[in-house]
């Protein structure tokens, strides 16, 4: 078992929520260090996949405050300091300076619906952009479901294929010993080696791939797997592939995402149409100048000699109106925007069509799969019962001669498959079972029993915390990376536990296969 508090003591209180809990959560034994709850709250709270999804929502919800914002009054300022270096020789008005300063404010009153469609536009994009999340959530689930069985399968296969070794290791002895007395000839001693070399390099194979499932289970965790526990049984799993069809007809994430996507392209099309009408803008402006004391004092005409008339060295000036555009032609573009809008409104659709389509054949092969797997691993627990007596059976016949050594090698191959295929038909049974909920869009956070306190992100709290500001310097901290680099983790090694979970019959008990 791994080091205790000091490795979980840093997500002691986020994975606290497995105790007690959740519809998958594992039944607890002193015998494992990792439960798929754990590893699923993990990835949950540290994949990057997970957390650049979650930002790029973050970034859709920001477009519609982008939209409103066309909507808002509007208010601006500038001003300059002029220094006149050469006066007109017709101006009777020569200050060497000025300084001018102006402020203007604009209402848009009517803008032909464009910026409320392009409000309504984002919005869905919104809800496209969770129903994506949630996809994305569900295909993290999924990579994180399968890399969790096939450590456990790679697990169940060295530890079938060390055995393998152990034994015809001993049957090679107990060969060479019995040539050595003339009991054997040198053709079963050769059959016996070649066995044994065969498995010594198929040992070989399944480390590797143990190992290439522990780094998998890395890259996605972020932590290295111990000694796994068995798979908790999976909740709301069909009765029939109908019933499978029809609730994922309704709660894909996949298909949701397209339909909130075309719904979006529809108020695209009213946009583009809303550049051929008026546009509507009430505005006021306030405007100060001064001359800064450069305009000379005038002397009164019809007093030369009287005294000097101080010039006036600022002005004011303010006006409010109302600003109506018609548009009457713009060579074709509102209607050439119009059927490019139409055109991807129908892309839209077509794709919903698509997603449909995929959605449907996807349930329907993770369904057949599933129902497949379970048929395998109710026929390869009959293979491994019936190669086992016929192992025993064989080795008993050849120890009084009536069998060779070749047919004892067939039976413990034959054995050795048969418990191959039923370690991989669980693993397959269990990753198809959580496919076909993926694809019924259960297969989310609030599903998986993740809905406890500090854990469950919700994309709606950001979209209300930026929903109706205003304010022009309001920004948020600087990103930072919220996942963390399994850099310093160690390579995964070949190691196993004692009693791998996929060769028990626990394996079954708790998945109920």
């Amino acid at each position: 078992m791994r080091g205790g508090v000091s490795r979980r003591g840093r997500r002691a209180s986020l994975i606290a929520l497995a105790m007690g809990c959740a519809p998958l959560c594992a039944v607890a034994t002193p015998a494992y260090a990792d439960t798929l709850q754990e590893a699923l709250t993990q990835a949950y709270i540290n994949n990057p996949t997970l957390m650049a999804a979650r930002a790029t929502l973050r970034a859709t919800d920001a477009q519609v405050e982008v939209e409103r914002a066309d909507g808002r009054p509007s208010a601006n300022a500038n001003g300059s300091v002029t220094e006149f270096i050469e006066q007109s020789s017709t101006s009777f008005f020569t200050p060497d300076r000025a300084f001018n300063l102006g402020v203007d404010l604009g209402v848009p009153i009517y803008s032909g619906g464009a910026i409320k469609n392009r409000i309504r536009a984002a919005d869905q994009r919104v809800e496209a952009g969770r129903a994506d999340l949630r996809g994305t959530e569900s295909a993290v689930f999924s990579r994180v479901v399968a890399a969790y069985m096939d450590v456990l399968r790679g697990q169940a296969l060295v530890s079938l294929a060390r055995n393998q070794v152990e034994v015809l290791g001993v049957n090679t002895q107990a060969t060479s010993d019995r040539f050595e007395i003339g009991d054997l000839t040198r053709t079963d001693v050769a059959q016996s080696q070649s066995r044994l070399a065969l498995a010594q390099g198929n040992l070989r194979s399944t480390e590797a791939n143990l190992i290439a499932a522990r780094e998998e289970y890395i890259a996605l965790v972020g932590e290295a797997p111990t000694d796994l526990a068995p798979p908790p049984s999976l909740p709301g799993l069909p009765a029939s592939v109908e019933t499978a069809v029809d609730v994922a007809l309704v709660a894909n994430p996949d298909l949701i995402a397209a339909r909130e996507r075309a719904v979006a392209a529809g108020y695209d099309i009213d946009v583009a149409g809303s550049t051929r009408l008026p546009r509507v803008s009430v505005f006021t402006g306030y405007d100060y100048q001064n001359f800064l004391g450069s305009v000379p004092n005038a002397v009164d005409p019809d007093n030369p000699t009287g005294p000097v008339i101080a010039s006036p060295q600022t002005s004011t000036a303010a006006q409010a109106g109302v600003t109506v555009s018609i548009p009457l032609f713009q060579g074709g573009r509102p209607a050439a925007l119009q059927r490019q809008a139409q055109a991807r409104a129908s892309a839209a659709l077509e794709q919903v069509i698509a997603a449909e389509r995929d959605v449907i054949a996807q349930v329907r092969a993770a369904y057949s799969s599933w129902q497949a797997s379970l048929a395998i691993i109710e026929s390869s627990q009959t293979a491994v019962d019936a190669a086992s007596l016929s192992l025993e059976g064989v080795r008993a016949e050849n120890s009084i001669g009536n069998r060779t050594i070749l047919e004892v090698l067939n039976a413990e191959q034959e054995l050795l498959n048969a418990r191959v295929d039923l370690v991989t038909a669980r693993r397959n049974a269990y990753v198809a079972a959580f496919s076909l909920l993926a694809a019924m869009g259960r297969a989310e956070a609030r599903d998986l029993g993740l809905a406890d306190e500090g854990v469950l992100y919700d994309p709606v709290a950001n979209y209300d915390r930026v929903s109706g500001t205003w304010w022009d310097w309001s920004r948020d901290p600087d990103p930072e990376a919220m996942s963390t680099s399994t850099a310093a983790i160690p390579a995964a090694t070949a190691e196993v536990p004692a009693q791998p979970a996929l060769e028990t019959d626990e394996m079954s008990a708790e998945s109920g296969y």
